[in-house]
């Protein structure tokens, strides 16, 4: 099972989305990082991980999009790489509504995709997210244009570094695919705990129909979707689709110990560390037996009757995350 970095390391010391965090995760046994990468008017690509930027002026909070910033205007907000100059201060939405400032104990500047490919460890594979708004309704020519815009920073920069794509946008997933075969394609699901006016995005089978006609090589679902329809597994790995999955219950040890069991592709997870230390120890071999497990001990023989007892223990880890 492959784990990845999590962009979202709001719980972390060090600021997400940033060259910072993506070369401390690298120093972690893991095979890609994930952030996300928006485009400004001035067609550079950003990385950042929410749709506006949040910032405060004579005591009133703006918000602004990233893709109606210029490059100049997106990176003055946060700290600044030219020693003395003091940029904008970011502020972040909490779940009760209210502002505060985004305060991180070790804080680094915003970044383009191009600086990522330039200074970010080689070895470790970028799983880019597609950012786009979820409630916009998109002209085709549009979702090119901004691609291309991206694809044009991936071919030049990336070089033999490993890539993927992903995305919740339907038609930019299957876009993307016929703009370039290089690099493998995912579609963002969130597996039907959230409902859309746009059905594709409703559920793991509509998920599957996605890839199959788009040509798409699998689905990144939240992980309370597989949970909720665990027959949808085999069904997408029949179909000759990988499945990996995010969400909070990623840093539940014994959540990503029963995907493994499931035959679940990989997992985005926050605490790359932890979790990996912990399933490892859960999945290697009694050393004490011999070294090799066996093939009744492994996961393509674990039987559906012990596989459908852990997963009646799902809905108590679902309420407790």
């Amino acid at each position: 099972m492959n784990i990845l970095q999590s962009s979202d390391s709001r719980m972390k010391a060090i600021k997400e989305n940033s060259l910072l965090s993506f070369n401390s995760a690298a120093k972690f046994p893991l095979d890609f990082i994930e952030f996300d990468v928006q485009v400004t008017k001035d067609d550079c690509p950003v990385i950042f991980h929410d749709d506006v930027i949040l910032s405060e002026e004579n005591g009133t909070i703006f918000e602004k999009r990233v893709t109606e910033l210029c490059l100049a205007e997106f990176l003055c907000y946060g700290p600044q790489k030219e020693a003395g100059k003091e940029g904008k201060c970011l502020y972040r939405k909490t779940k009760d509504g209210k502002f505060e400032k985004w305060n991180v104990e070790t804080d680094d500047s915003l970044c383009t995709l191009q600086e990522a490919f330039q200074k970010v460890e080689p070895s470790l594979g970028f799983n880019i997210e597609l950012k786009f708004d979820d409630y916009k309704v998109y002209q085709s020519d549009h979702l090119t244009h901004i691609l291309q815009v991206i694809l044009q920073v991936v071919f030049e920069f990336a070089r033999y570094r490993p890539i993927i794509f992903s995305t919740f946008q339907p038609d930019a997933a299957q876009l993307v695919r016929k703009l370039q075969n290089n690099y493998p394609v995912f579609f963002l699901t969130e597996g039907g705990t959230e409902t859309y006016y746009d059905v594709r995005r409703n559920s793991l089978e509509e998920a599957m129909k996605v890839c199959l006609e788009g040509g798409l090589q699998g689905i990144v679902s939240e992980i309370k979707g597989v949970f909720k329809d665990p027959g949808a597994v085999p069904k997408i790995k029949d179909s000759n689709l990988s499945l990996l999955t995010y969400g909070k219950l990623n840093n539940v040890p014994e959540a990503v110990y029963v995907q493994y069991l499931m035959g679940i592709d990989g997992v985005i997870v926050d605490f790359v560390e932890e979790i990996s230390r912990t399933v490892d120890d859960m999945i290697k071999p009694d050393e004490a037996s011999g070294g090799k497990e066996s093939e009744s001990n492994s996961k393509l023989q674990f039987s559906q009757k012990e596989l459908s007892f852990l997963l009646k223990l799902i809905p108590e880890l679902i309420q407790q995350h």
